[in-house]
Protein backbone atom coordinates (compact mmCIF):
# COMPACT_ATOMS: atom_id res chain seq x y z
CA UNK A 1 0.00 0.00 0.00
CA UNK A 2 2.55 2.27 0.93
CA UNK A 3 4.54 2.02 -2.19
CA UNK A 4 1.46 3.24 -3.93
CA UNK A 5 0.91 6.27 -2.43
CA UNK A 6 3.67 8.32 -4.73
CA UNK A 7 1.85 6.97 -7.68
CA UNK A 8 -1.82 8.15 -6.30
CA UNK A 9 -0.01 12.00 -6.31
CA UNK A 10 1.15 11.58 -9.51
CA UNK A 11 -2.07 10.53 -10.75
CA UNK A 12 -3.58 12.97 -9.09
CA UNK A 13 -1.13 15.43 -11.30
CA UNK A 14 -2.71 13.69 -14.59
CA UNK A 15 -6.09 14.51 -13.22
CA UNK A 16 -5.82 17.93 -12.55
CA UNK A 17 -4.09 18.17 -16.53
CA UNK A 18 -7.57 16.59 -17.50
CA UNK A 19 -9.55 19.17 -15.82
CA UNK A 20 -7.58 21.60 -16.82
CA UNK A 21 -7.99 20.90 -20.28
CA UNK A 22 -11.72 20.65 -19.36
CA UNK A 23 -11.87 24.21 -18.11
CA UNK A 24 -10.00 25.59 -21.70
CA UNK A 25 -13.15 23.93 -23.73
CA UNK A 26 -15.46 25.45 -20.88
CA UNK A 27 -13.63 29.03 -21.42
CA UNK A 28 -12.89 28.82 -18.04
CA UNK A 29 -9.09 30.20 -18.84
CA UNK A 30 -8.28 31.14 -14.86
CA UNK A 31 -9.65 27.89 -13.85
CA UNK A 32 -7.29 25.80 -16.09
CA UNK A 33 -4.65 27.99 -14.95
CA UNK A 34 -4.85 27.14 -11.41
CA UNK A 35 -5.04 23.67 -12.06
CA UNK A 36 -1.37 24.09 -13.58
CA UNK A 37 -0.21 25.53 -10.13
CA UNK A 38 -2.51 22.47 -8.22
CA UNK A 39 -0.98 20.04 -10.35
CA UNK A 40 2.89 21.44 -9.63
CA UNK A 41 1.94 20.36 -5.75
CA UNK A 42 1.38 17.09 -6.71
CA UNK A 43 4.33 16.65 -8.99
CA UNK A 44 6.39 17.77 -6.23
CA UNK A 45 5.02 15.57 -3.35
CA UNK A 46 4.89 12.58 -5.74
CA UNK A 47 8.99 12.58 -5.70
CA UNK A 48 9.14 14.02 -2.34
CA UNK A 49 6.92 11.33 -0.58
CA UNK A 50 8.77 8.92 -2.94
CA UNK A 51 11.94 9.26 -1.42
CA UNK A 52 10.79 10.08 1.89
CA UNK A 53 9.32 6.28 2.11
CA UNK A 54 12.08 5.02 -0.20
CA UNK A 55 9.64 3.28 -2.57
CA UNK A 56 11.00 5.32 -6.23
CA UNK A 57 10.30 2.61 -8.46
CA UNK A 58 10.59 2.44 -12.51
CA UNK A 59 7.18 2.40 -13.14
CA UNK A 60 6.74 5.84 -10.91
CA UNK A 61 8.92 7.67 -12.90
CA UNK A 62 7.36 6.44 -16.53
CA UNK A 63 3.88 7.63 -15.06
CA UNK A 64 5.02 10.74 -14.06
CA UNK A 65 6.46 11.60 -17.34
CA UNK A 66 3.05 10.64 -18.53
CA UNK A 67 1.49 12.67 -16.53
CA UNK A 68 3.91 15.74 -16.99
CA UNK A 69 3.42 15.61 -20.41
CA UNK A 70 -0.75 16.35 -20.34
CA UNK A 71 -0.38 18.42 -17.34
CA UNK A 72 2.81 20.37 -18.22
CA UNK A 73 2.15 19.88 -22.24
CA UNK A 74 -1.05 19.26 -23.82
CA UNK A 75 -2.85 21.86 -21.34
CA UNK A 76 -0.12 24.78 -21.60
CA UNK A 77 -0.61 24.43 -25.57
CA UNK A 78 -4.63 24.81 -25.55
CA UNK A 79 -4.34 27.91 -23.27
CA UNK A 80 -2.04 29.56 -25.96
CA UNK A 81 -4.35 28.25 -28.25
CA UNK A 82 -7.37 29.85 -26.69
CA UNK A 83 -5.47 32.52 -26.04
CA UNK A 84 -3.92 33.15 -29.63
CA UNK A 85 -7.27 31.95 -31.79
CA UNK A 86 -9.37 34.87 -31.23
CA UNK A 87 -6.27 37.54 -32.78
CA UNK A 88 -5.01 35.06 -34.70
CA UNK A 89 -6.57 36.70 -38.03
CA UNK A 90 -3.90 40.16 -37.50
CA UNK A 91 -1.14 37.66 -38.64
CA UNK A 92 -1.34 36.84 -42.38
CA UNK A 93 -0.29 33.42 -41.97
CA UNK A 94 -3.03 30.74 -42.23
CA UNK A 95 -4.19 28.59 -38.98
CA UNK A 96 -0.72 30.39 -37.58
CA UNK A 97 -2.82 30.12 -34.17
CA UNK A 98 -2.10 25.90 -33.99
CA UNK A 99 1.62 26.67 -33.84
CA UNK A 100 0.62 26.97 -30.05
CA UNK A 101 0.87 22.88 -30.34
CA UNK A 102 4.41 23.37 -30.72
CA UNK A 103 4.63 23.60 -26.61
CA UNK A 104 2.48 20.32 -26.47
CA UNK A 105 5.03 18.45 -28.95
CA UNK A 106 9.05 19.91 -27.46
CA UNK A 107 7.63 19.11 -23.75
CA UNK A 108 6.97 15.14 -25.12
CA UNK A 109 10.41 15.14 -26.29
CA UNK A 110 11.70 17.35 -23.11
CA UNK A 111 10.23 14.86 -20.59
CA UNK A 112 11.72 11.63 -22.99
CA UNK A 113 15.01 13.13 -22.99
CA UNK A 114 14.84 13.49 -19.44
CA UNK A 115 14.21 10.33 -18.64
CA UNK A 116 17.62 9.01 -20.90
CA UNK A 117 19.97 11.64 -19.83
CA UNK A 118 21.93 11.01 -17.16
CA UNK A 119 23.46 14.35 -17.00
CA UNK A 120 20.21 15.34 -15.45
CA UNK A 121 20.04 13.77 -12.14
CA UNK A 122 21.39 17.07 -9.93
CA UNK A 123 20.61 19.48 -12.52
CA UNK A 124 18.34 20.02 -15.86
CA UNK A 125 19.22 20.53 -19.25
CA UNK A 126 16.64 23.03 -20.87
CA UNK A 127 13.73 24.79 -19.23
CA UNK A 128 11.35 22.04 -17.09
CA UNK A 129 8.35 21.51 -18.26
CA UNK A 130 6.29 22.69 -15.03
CA UNK A 131 8.33 25.87 -15.23
CA UNK A 132 7.17 26.51 -18.47
CA UNK A 133 3.63 25.54 -17.72
CA UNK A 134 3.24 28.13 -14.64
CA UNK A 135 4.92 30.71 -17.48
CA UNK A 136 2.13 30.20 -19.82
CA UNK A 137 -0.63 29.38 -17.09
CA UNK A 138 0.70 32.79 -15.77
CA UNK A 139 -1.29 34.64 -19.00
CA UNK A 140 -5.00 34.17 -17.65
CA UNK A 141 -3.91 35.11 -14.25
CA UNK A 142 -2.29 38.27 -15.01
CA UNK A 143 -5.28 39.41 -17.64
CA UNK A 144 -7.73 38.37 -14.92
CA UNK A 145 -5.97 40.13 -12.02
CA UNK A 146 -3.53 42.58 -13.50
CA UNK A 147 -3.49 45.61 -15.02
CA UNK A 148 -5.70 45.58 -18.63
CA UNK A 149 -2.43 47.60 -20.33
CA UNK A 150 -0.34 44.85 -19.77
CA UNK A 151 -3.02 41.80 -20.59
CA UNK A 152 -3.58 43.74 -23.70
CA UNK A 153 0.33 43.32 -24.41
CA UNK A 154 -0.01 39.67 -23.63
CA UNK A 155 -2.82 39.06 -26.02
CA UNK A 156 -0.58 40.42 -28.77
CA UNK A 157 -0.88 37.22 -31.77
CA UNK A 158 2.99 38.31 -31.95
CA UNK A 159 3.60 38.03 -28.08
CA UNK A 160 1.61 34.46 -28.24
CA UNK A 161 3.65 32.99 -30.85
CA UNK A 162 7.08 34.29 -30.47
CA UNK A 163 6.47 32.59 -27.02
CA UNK A 164 5.51 29.48 -28.65
CA UNK A 165 8.66 29.24 -30.61
CA UNK A 166 10.85 30.30 -27.91
CA UNK A 167 9.57 28.41 -24.79
CA UNK A 168 9.43 25.07 -27.49
CA UNK A 169 13.07 25.71 -28.03
CA UNK A 170 14.28 26.67 -24.54
CA UNK A 171 12.67 23.14 -23.26
CA UNK A 172 15.32 20.65 -25.65
CA UNK A 173 18.36 23.84 -25.79
CA UNK A 174 21.47 22.58 -24.40
CA UNK A 175 20.79 24.92 -21.27
CA UNK A 176 22.00 24.20 -17.75
CA UNK A 177 19.70 24.77 -14.97
CA UNK A 178 19.84 24.47 -11.55
CA UNK A 179 17.67 22.00 -10.08
CA UNK A 180 15.74 22.94 -6.79
CA UNK A 181 17.28 19.82 -5.38
CA UNK A 182 18.71 20.39 -1.61
CA UNK A 183 21.00 17.35 -0.58
CA UNK A 184 21.76 19.14 2.59
CA UNK A 185 20.88 22.88 3.86
CA UNK A 186 24.26 24.35 3.96
CA UNK A 187 24.48 27.93 2.72
CA UNK A 188 27.27 27.21 0.95
CA UNK A 189 26.35 24.75 -1.21
CA UNK A 190 22.93 26.30 -1.89
CA UNK A 191 23.22 29.94 -1.51
CA UNK A 192 21.92 30.58 -5.10
CA UNK A 193 18.91 27.98 -4.53
CA UNK A 194 18.32 30.09 -1.33
CA UNK A 195 18.81 33.67 -2.82
CA UNK A 196 16.66 32.47 -5.75
CA UNK A 197 13.59 31.07 -3.26
CA UNK A 198 13.58 34.21 -1.93
CA UNK A 199 13.66 36.74 -4.46
CA UNK A 200 10.59 34.28 -5.86
CA UNK A 201 8.94 35.40 -2.89
CA UNK A 202 9.10 38.71 -2.88
CA UNK A 203 8.29 38.99 -6.41
CA UNK A 204 4.76 37.40 -5.57
CA UNK A 205 4.27 39.21 -2.95
CA UNK A 206 4.91 43.08 -5.27
CA UNK A 207 3.91 41.59 -8.63
CA UNK A 208 0.99 38.91 -7.69
CA UNK A 209 0.56 36.86 -10.76
CA UNK A 210 2.59 38.93 -12.62
CA UNK A 211 5.72 37.37 -10.43
CA UNK A 212 5.18 34.35 -12.01
CA UNK A 213 6.86 34.84 -15.47
CA UNK A 214 9.15 37.34 -13.50
CA UNK A 215 9.93 33.96 -11.55
CA UNK A 216 10.99 31.94 -14.71
CA UNK A 217 12.88 34.51 -15.89
CA UNK A 218 14.90 34.75 -13.00
CA UNK A 219 15.14 30.96 -12.67
CA UNK A 220 17.08 31.00 -16.33
CA UNK A 221 19.29 34.27 -15.22
CA UNK A 222 20.75 32.70 -11.95
CA UNK A 223 21.46 29.22 -13.76
CA UNK A 224 23.30 31.23 -16.22
CA UNK A 225 24.90 33.24 -13.83
CA UNK A 226 25.95 30.17 -12.06
CA UNK A 227 27.29 28.28 -15.10
CA UNK A 228 29.20 31.13 -15.73
CA UNK A 229 30.61 31.33 -12.38
CA UNK A 230 31.58 27.83 -12.65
Amino acid sequence: MKSHIPNLLTASNLLCGCLGILMVFKGQMTWAAYLIGIAAVFDFLDGFVARLLKVSSDIGKELDSLADCVTFGVLPAFILFAMLEPVASQIPIPYIEYIAFLIAVFSAFRLAKFNVDTRQSDSFIGVPTPANAMLIGSFPLICAYNDPAICEWIQNPYFLVGISVVMSYLLVAELPLIALKFKNFAWKANALRYIFLVLSVLLLIFFQFLGLPLIVLLYIAVSLYQNYAK
